[in-house]
This record gives structure tokens, sequence and C-alpha cells, in this order.
């Protein structure tokens, strides 16, 4: 027995010590080579998303051990969102377990970046990154002018010159109708149209075409909206093939008669026809064959059974479904002026009374921003409210029994302008220099941007728009787009249609509702050349003191 518990415990010894030199002879443990973090001009995030770096950028990755500087070039890439590779330059600190990069060269302003480190990446030791990590950069504004300044006369014209080549250049080359965007293809708009013809008399006044030149487009465009464009009780649909003149529907049942786009056309047709006054024969027919289609449009059909307000749509298949009356304060007063002034087709005063001015609850009469708003929504709405109907009616000494149109305009500019200033949203951009919310193209489709609908979109023509109304902020805005942001918005057919530097985005679109108002409008500014020209108008002086309007342009 004795000696069975010491074979025993000597079996226990033998093991036990068998144990303890495998443990000594095994590999030892090692401790992973990984990231520790990044700062980017000095800040860190642990998110690895740094936004507003700068052209320039000083780029830092820590990792836990010393780097084999032999692997980094292999594993280590910086590349525009485009995947196009930026050269860099790298150096180390601490002991080698820093590098520290530099593009060899400035950044693109407003652009996205990313520094992608491979998991192949070594250690001094030859150890291995345990993950690849990924570093985004989007930088911001480079405050460098990207152009060279000249005088602001020039700068007006070098706009006007570069926007008109949409409605010139880009124009449907069968009806000369101003496509809808630059993805349209046959689809031509009426109201952006209207925009166009007004365009096309600028850009004789400044000399970028001849009178000879305008005057031939001029007939093509009548033409082609006389014989051939479909029409509804004499108003023109939204949009049109610019080919066959057919109906493009606007929406599912919005396939007939558009009276706000059909608004627009004239305005911009009566202006034609006041510009192209001269006695010869080619010239009285444009005059004639314009007053065929301005006669032409029911105005006071539209009043849906003689109703006291004007319908926005028609259609023969839906008839007056779309149930849209024009009313408050938009876009539309255009409309109900012309249909005052038609000689033809005309309505009373107590359409626009009751209609458009809604008894007098168009009145706002509110301070925003330390601004009385006369008339409108809070804060003013959109700024095409102020633009599309004061494309021909001149605002300036205008007045009716609910508001003077000088101050309302001002006003709602102002508003606008302040609102970005004080920027309550804190969306990267926005100031005195970068303004205007309106109506265009947005990162996500289309939204009629404004203060109470505001997403850090700017759209360009809103203060480019408003230089009647807000000379000196529209100037800056001006300066700000043309020089700062440069080459980011200006391209072929002048500004973009809208931008966002918080996010940061930039469109490729243009559309014509959006390029009209640049040129007209600063014209407008410069010479009061189509405010005159429309305001000449006999019929449009009569129907404007029919609805109550008092002006010195009268």
């Amino acid at each position: 027995m004795r000696y069975s518990i010491i074979s025993a415990c000597c079996m226990l010894l033998f093991l036990f010590g068998c144990s303890k030199n495998s443990s000594e002879d095994a590999l030892p443990v090692v401790d992973p080579f990984t990231f520790v973090s990044a700062t980017v001009n000095g800040i860190s995030d642990s998110s690895l998303f740094f936004n507003e770096v700068g052209t320039s950028p000083s780029i830092k990755l820590f990792f836990s051990d010393p780097i084999d500087i032999a692997s980094v070039q292999e594993n280590l890439l910086f590349n525009q969102s485009s995947g196009e590779a930026i050269n860099y330059s790298a150096t180390y600190e601490n002991d080698n377990t820093a590098i520290v990069l530099k593009p060899a060269s400035s950044l693109g302003s407003f652009s996205n970046y990313k520094v992608v480190i491979s998991g192949s990446l070594k250690s001094a030791t030859k150890i291995s990154l345990n993950k690849s990590i990924t570093v985004s950069l989007t930088t911001g504004l480079d405050s460098a002018d990207k152009f060279q300044r000249i005088p602001e006369e020039d700068l007006f014209n070098l706009v006007q010159r570069q926007t008109f080549k949409y409605f010139w250049d880009f124009a449907h080359p069968v009806s000369g109708l101003a496509r809808e965007r630059i993805t349209s293809g046959e689809t031509v708009t009426l109201g952006g149209s209207g925009f166009g013809v007004m365009a096309i008399v600028t850009g004789i006044h400044r000399g970028f075409i001849t009178r000879e030149e305008g005057l031939a487009r001029m007939q093509k465009i009548v033409a082609f909206l006389k014989n051939k464009a479909q029409r509804f009780h004499g108003a023109y649909p939204h949009w049109l093939n610019g080919t066959t003149g057919q109906v493009q529907p606007f929406s599912a049942k919005d396939n007939g008669a558009d009276l706000v786009e059909t608004s627009f056309l004239m305005q911009g047709l009566l202006t034609a026809r006041q510009y192209f006054s001269n006695a010869n024969s080619n010239e009285t027919v444009l005059r004639d064959d314009i007053n065929a289609i301005w006669n032409t449009v029911e105005w006071s059909w539209f009043r849906k059974n003689n109703e006291n307000v004007l319908y926005w749509h028609w259609s023969p298949d839906f008839q007056w479904e779309m149930n849209m009356p024009i009313k408050g304060w938009n876009e539309g007063l255009i409309t109900y002026v012309l249909a005052a002034s038609s000689t033809t087709y005309p309505i009373p005063k107590s359409v626009y009374d009751n209609g458009w001015a809604n008894n007098g609850s168009i009145r706002n009469g509110n301070l925003y921003y330390g601004v009385q708003l006369p008339l409108g929504p809070a804060n003013g709405g959109p700024l095409f409210f102020s633009h599309y109907s004061f494309l021909g009616i001149n605002p300036n000494g205008l007045k009716d029994a609910y508001a003077d149109y000088e101050i309302q305009t001002k006003a709602h500019s102002l508003i606008n302008y302040k609102y970005c200033v004080a920027n309550p949203k804190k969306f990267y951009g926005y100031s005195g220099d970068c303004w205007g919310l309106t109506a265009s193209d947005d990162i996500n489709g289309y939204l009629a941007h404004e203060p109470n609908n505001d997403n850090g979109v700017i759209s360009p023509t809103a203060a480019l728009s408003s230089f009647p109304y807000t000379p000196v902020e529209s100037m800056k805005a001006l300066n700000f787009f043309y020089y700062k942001l440069g080459d980011k918005l200006w391209k072929d057919y002048g500004f973009i249609d809208a931008f966002s530097l918080y996010e940061p985005w930039f469109a490729s679109s243009y559309l014509a509702i959006d390029q009209g108002p640049i040129i007209i409008m600063i014209e407008n500014h410069r010479s009061k050349l189509l405010w005159n020209l429309f305001m000449s108008c006999p019929e449009v002086k009569t129907g404007m003191k029919t609805l109550g309007f008092s002006s010195p342009n009268l």
C-alpha cells in the first residue's frame, strides 16, 4: 500500500513537470498591430469623417507600433471620390508610429476625398495591420479668386451673355422654343419660352446677336406657336413637343391648358411686339401674328362657369379636376393683369379682388427679421414669387388697394437675404455673400426652397434675379458665385441651377425658368428695358388701371 502511494505521487510529479515544460516551450503571444486614431489639421474625429478641411490639409495617422516605411506606398491610397489618385508626401513622427500625409498640390474646393489604409500595411516587426481603415475628407471653400477680377459692368455683360446661350444655342431646332432643361430633348416649356423671348430682346439690346438674327428666331417661334402648337381655349399647356407641337403631359391630369404658363409666354410675346416696332413688312407681320395669338386666349373662360376666380388648369380629358384656383401671393399676378388687359376675353375687377386677393386676405403686414412684409405667406415664400410676374410688370411706384409693390418686392428679397445671414439651421456656407432661396433643382429632385422650407440648397437665380430689389446684396452674391466658387458654379450656360455647400452638392442642370429671370432682371436693373417695353403696351395700361393699379408707368 505504501509502495502504491509513493508510485502515484511520483507519477503526478512527472506529469506536472511535463506540463510545465510544454508551457515554457510554446510560441509567445504577440500584440496586434492596430490603427489608433487620425487627425486633420490637428483636429480628431472618432468617426474618421472630416468636414471643411481646407484645400491643403495635414493628415496624421497614428498606429500602435512603429511602421515598416517600405510598406507604406503600396498600402496607403489617397483618392478623390471619383477614384482619381492624389499625389502626396509622407513623413513620420513619434518614432515612426505616426504617418503625416500632405497633398502634393492644393485639393479642389468642396470636394470629397478618401485615405484608404490597407490591412496589408506592416509594422516594423512585419506584423500586418489588423484591418483596413478609411478616412474621409471634405474640403471647404478655397477663398482665392477663381477668375480674374473685371469691372462690374463687364461682369454683368459676361453673365448675361453666357446665360443667353441657353435660349439661343440650346433652343429647340424646329420650334425655336426653350427646352425645359438640358436633358429635356424634345420637351419645350411655354413659360420658360416666354422668358426666352425676353432674353432674345435683351440679347439684341446688348449686341449678343443682331436685330436681324433676333427677328428671324422670333419669326420661327411665333409661326410655330400660331400654326403648330396645340392650344386649349387659346391657352397653351405647360409642355409641348418641340417638333410636333403636341402637348406633353406635365403630370397625370395636367395634359391641357396651363393658364399661368400661358401668361408667362404672353408677357414675353407682348414685350417682343413692343420691341419690334419698325414699319417694315417683316416686323409688321410679326406684330400681327403675336396679336393673333394674344387675342385668342380665352381668359374669362377660365373662370369656370363665371366664378370670381381664375383656374390654373383645364384638360380635355379631365376638365377641371386639377381644381387649382390662382389666388394669394404667388407667381400668378401676371395672369390677372393679362386677363384684365385682354381686349377679347377680359375679366372684371371683381375676379381680381375676390380671386387673386381673396377678399383682402392676401395681406400679411408682419415683421420678419425686422422687415415688414405687405403680402403673402410668413417669411415671403420662394423668391420666384417676386420674379416671374415682374419680369415685365415694373413694381417701382406700383400700388393698388392691397400693397405698394416696390415695398413688397424689396421686403420679400430682404427677408430672404436676412434669413440666410441669420442661418437659423446652421447650414455651412450661408452668409451675406451666399444667399438666395427659391424653387430649383435639389439634392433629392426639385424643391420650392424658402425660409419655411430650407434644406441647405442655394439657387443662384434667387439672388441674381433680385438685382432690381437688392442691388448691394445681389452684387455680393454675384461676386461670391463667380469669383469664389468659380467653375463649381460657372459652366456653359451661366450659373448652374443650385448647390449646397453643406453637403457639398452642385447641380449639373439648368432650367429655362431659372436662367431666364437672371438675364432679364439684371437687364431691368441696368436699363429697365423689359419693364419699359411691357408697360408700354396700351392694353396692359388699361387692364392694370381696371384692376385699380396706379403707377407713374401707367
